[in-house]
């Protein structure tokens, strides 16, 4: 099965990106076999809408699943409707994510997990 798993980098040894419209990867990977191809988001700057440009360009992927940190409401609604199941809560390394998810240690989620624009840069810094 094709799942999409946020990514901080670009392997499977590298962490779970806590975000899904701005994380710095996707990493679509085949559950069976463990192909994967990594992709840097190409929302990540995005100044408004990344969780729904995201969830798109994830859908157009054609994955079964997403597994990340945390997911806002754009971007649950989106990936619901394309019939994407979330998972949320994910930390370690993708293969851990991998591992968990084959074990069936994920739950599918029923709502966002965060609020709307939690993943927006800080413009203070």
């Amino acid at each position: 099965m094709k799942i999409c798993i946020t990514s901080e980098g670009s392997s499977l040894d590298s962490k779970v990106d806590p975000l899904f419209g701005r994380c710095r990867n996707f990493i679509i990977v085949d559950t069976d076999t463990l192909e994967f191809e990594a992709i840097v988001n190409p929302n990540i700057e995005s100044m408004g809408g990344s969780g729904i440009q995201s969830a798109q360009f994830v859908a157009s992927k054609k994955v079964k699943a997403v597994v990340t940190g945390n997911v806002g409401p754009n971007a649950f609604q989106t990936l619901q409707a394309a019939g994407i199941a979330i998972f949320t809560n994910a930390s370690g390394t993708i293969k851990e994510a991998i591992e968990k998810y084959k074990k069936g240690e994920f739950k599918v989620v029923s709502g966002p997990s965060v609020s709307s624009h939690s993943g927006m840069p800080n413009k203070n810094k």
